[in-house]
């Protein structure tokens, strides 16, 4: 058994690394033919991960769109939809967002151990809640979705969240996705935030794929050697 889930880390951003701008609505990157390949990714992952902040900001529902792909994973054995995760320093989360209101599937909650109580208040009814050290430990999170059997994560951001996975080196696969625009803001939100970022060979990124999807470009990165 592996130490720990193969961890895909998927986003789409502008040309000057934008994945979102400072308008009250988030801003649509994909078109529909990238959205449809995400749900196919979606539907081979066993657990997909967004950070509070996207929680709060986008309100995403994190299912299985395709009738067809959830068929599938029913036949394969497999709940229709992944099981929903999410991390938290403060633990202040709305019960009612769409990740806990949505979805025939298990939702987890992963919180800075000074949140821990706010977190079991708030959503402690309709989530697990899991202490995950303080700050939050990522390798910690990662053993214990492995203990649950989850073997290939999916980790949809925000920027938080992939600078967290990133600087710890634990992401296996990025998939990249660029818009042929600018957003041109100082305070909209990247795909990164600064921080110490491996940069031995063990963790250089190869490019395996570059796809185009109409006037957007998919790039496909493998990290650390162990494969798609």
């Amino acid at each position: 058994m592996p130490d720990r889930p193969y961890v895909l880390l998927s986003a789409a951003m502008s040309v000057d690394g934008h994945i979102d701008d400072s308008g009250p609505e988030p801003l649509l990157l994909s078109d529909a033919a990238d959205l449809d390949r995400v749900d196919e990714e979606r539907a081979g992952v066993d657990a997909i991960l967004v950070g509070a902040t996207t929680l709060r900001r986008d309100d995403p529902r994190l299912l299985v769109r395709s009738e067809r792909r959830r068929a599938a994973r029913v036949a394969a054995g497999r709940p229709p939809h992944p099981t929903k995760v999410t991390l938290t320093g403060s633990g202040d989360l709305d019960p009612g967002a769409r990740f806990f209101t949505t979805g025939d599937t298990a939702k987890i909650v992963y919180v800075a151990s000074p949140g821990l109580e706010t977190a079991r208040t708030a959503v402690g009814a309709v989530a697990e809640v899991v202490d995950a050290g303080h700050p939050v430990e990522v390798h910690r999170l990662l053993d214990d979705l492995c203990r649950r059997g989850v073997r290939r994560l999916m980790v949809e951001g925000g920027t938080a969240v992939h600078t967290l996975f990133l600087t710890a080196g634990v992401a296996d696969e990025l998939q990249l996705v660029v818009a042929p625009f600018f957003v041109g803001e100082a305070d909209a939100p990247r795909f990164v935030g600064p921080g110490r970022f491996p940069h031995d060979s063990a963790h250089r990124m190869r490019l395996a794929e570059a796809r185009p999807i109409g006037d957007l470009v998919l790039l496909r990165y493998l990290l650390g050697g162990r494969g798609a």
